[in-house]
């Protein structure tokens, strides 16, 4: 399958997606990335965002990663995702009030500690919206 790289996304709970595709791309977190059949080793970050899964030109699926790691080897691309799921399936009520949640929690910080992960949940929470408004890249 000299066409093909297998992808591999894994949340601590369970294998999510495993399968051969045509192309991957990736929110790194320093920037997006593509990985193709043939492409360079490399390990990399991941920042909130969607992985986009394409079959030759067209996406076939989009999934929401929260954060963590990408692994490209000559035996393909694994996602290790802190959480991930199917854009289909993120429900904007629930992500909308998330949103609202981590904004609250950030004005009623009492330290740099709580701060930060306030706005760890606002970035993630703004992103998973994002997903939603169905952009390609």
């Amino acid at each position: 399958m000299a066409d093909q790289v297998h992808f591999e996304l894994v949340s601590p709970e369970r294998l999510l997606f495993s399968a051969n595709v045509s192309e991957i791309v990736i929110p790194g977190t320093e920037g997006d990335f593509a990985v193709l059949p043939g492409h360079s080793n490399l390990i990399s970050t991941i920042r909130p965002g969607v992985i986009h899964v394409l079959e030759g030109s067209q996406v076939t699926d989009r999934i929401f990663v929260e954060g963590g790691f990408a692994e490209v080897n000559d035996k393909g691309c694994t996602v290790l995702a802190e959480r991930a799921q199917k854009v289909g399936e993120i429900d904007r009520a629930h992500a909308e009030r998330a949103l609202s949640d981590a904004r609250e929690d950030v004005a009623d910080a009492k330290n740099d500690l709580d701060r930060n992960l306030a706005q760890n949940a606002v970035a993630i929470a703004e992103a998973r919206l994002h997903a939603l408004e169905g952009s390609v890249y």
